[in-house]
């Protein structure tokens, strides 16, 4: 049996165990920063399998390696993120949620087992590629600053520098037994717009005696649309979208603030930088010229991703390899965002997609939702298809 039959035997195999694991994983969500029990149960599912794990990376992340001959030749890395989200789950899985109001909505249970089903099996069959595998299970992907920036702060990238790093992801748009890539830009960065909007409150039948900061708050969101459509450049994707208000008056109260908060995407580092400026300068000059005060406050969250072309090439040929060119498919841009992007900015670098959708099983919910699950069918595949590209990267 070749190597590569090898990897898809060991990947079906294991397939029992990689659900059992991301079932464990999905009944015991934690969230961004809190995933102290997941990483225990990381390390000692890795332990389980014969690799010794480095733990406390990043307080809660965990690192392990995976040494095959002639380890020195050539360190690349793998990346699975391990948090949470603060949902409640909806439905009667036999694998629901046990912790109330945390939910693994955006899949990291499927990006941890599957990464541990790599893990084994490239421990497996060590002794047939030369190099080494450096596995990274992060935190906190899902809130700023990001897991990834704190796994990079504390060396996760380091001794040595890997030539390249892939993270998967789940796709609920793409069915079980397909993949998708992108070469080049990718993911757009995500920053956190908070506004708060101060006039001054009174009666609502006496608007002249009050510095309305309803109105203010208004003509705020409105005018910074315009930042998007009358200077960003238009062939390059940008969004800015504000999703929560809060003015806590009434009926006939005007109150004294108003709060808002929203996103600002783009997908490209100097734009985003000039889009802040002009953002903060905007609101508050707005507010002022109105006579009240605009507090603008941006909490700076993922740069934008780009997928390095030339490895993106080599894993996707990998891929076709190892599913069929027929199972393997282009992705479009996304204004989604990732701190996976941290890992692109050092290394050469690769986010791609597995799918994990299938309608005849009524398993179609989008990520974030309180509905999302995945066709398990998929689990068959992402272990052992990480673990062929992994080997193919390697040279082997």
């Amino acid at each position: 049996m070749d190597l590569l039959q090898k990897i898809k035997a060991l990947s079906t195999s294991n397939c029992q165990e990689t659900i059992a694991r991301r079932r464990h994983l999905h009944a015991n969500p934690e969230l961004s920063y809190q995933e102290y029990n997941t990483a225990k149960y990381v390390a000692q599912q890795l332990r389980l399998d014969g690799i010794e794990p480095v733990e406390g990376i990043a307080t809660t992340g965990v690192l392990a390696e995976i040494k095959g001959n002639n380890p020195g030749k050539k360190t690349i890395a793998l990346r699975a993120d391990m948090d949470a989200l603060p949902i409640q789950e909806a439905g009667d899985a036999l694998y629901k949620s046990k912790n109330p109001g945390v939910m693994h909505a955006c899949g990291h249970d499927v990006h941890t087992s599957s990464l541990l089903g790599t893990a084994k099996i490239l421990n497996e069959v060590r002794g047939q590629f030369e190099g080494t595998v450096r596995l990274l299970f992060q935190p906190g992907e899902e809130k700023n600053p990001g897991g990834a920036s704190y796994m990079i702060r504390d060396g996760a990238l380091e001794n040595p520098t890997p030539s390249c790093i892939m993270g998967q992801h789940v796709f609920p748009l793409l069915p079980a037994g397909k993949i998708g890539f992108r070469e080049g830009m990718y993911m757009a960065s995500a920053d956190e717009i908070y506004l708060k909007v101060i006039g001054k409150g009174g009666h609502g039948a006496a608007p002249d005696l009050c510095i309305d900061p309803i109105v203010i708050a208004s003509h705020i969101i409105i005018a910074l649309q315009q930042i998007i459509s009358r200077n960003a450049n238009p062939r390059q994707p940008s969004v800015l979208t504000f999703g929560n208000i809060v003015g806590l008056g009434a009926t006939n109260i005007i109150p004294n603030e108003v709060n808002i908060a929203g996103t600002f995407r783009a997908m490209n580092e100097e734009w985003r930088e000039s889009a802040l400026i002009k953002i903060t300068k905007m609101a508050e000059s707005m507010a002022e010229g109105m006579g009240g005060r605009c507090e603008v406050d941006i909490s700076k969250g993922y740069p934008y991703l780009e997928n390095n072309p030339d490895l993106t090439r080599r894993i996707r040929t990998a891929a076709e390899e190892y599913v069929g060119k027929e199972n393997v498919v282009d992705l479009d841009i996304s204004l989604g965002a990732e701190d996976f992007a941290y890992y692109s900015q050092i290394v050469p670098a690769s986010f791609y997609r597995l799918g994990t959708r299938n309608e005849s099983k009524g398993i179609t919910a989008y990520v974030h939702t309180p509905t999302f699950d995945i066709d398990e069918d998929a689990l068959k595949l992402g272990p052992g298809l990480m673990a062929w590209m992994a080997i193919k990267e390697l040279g082997c």
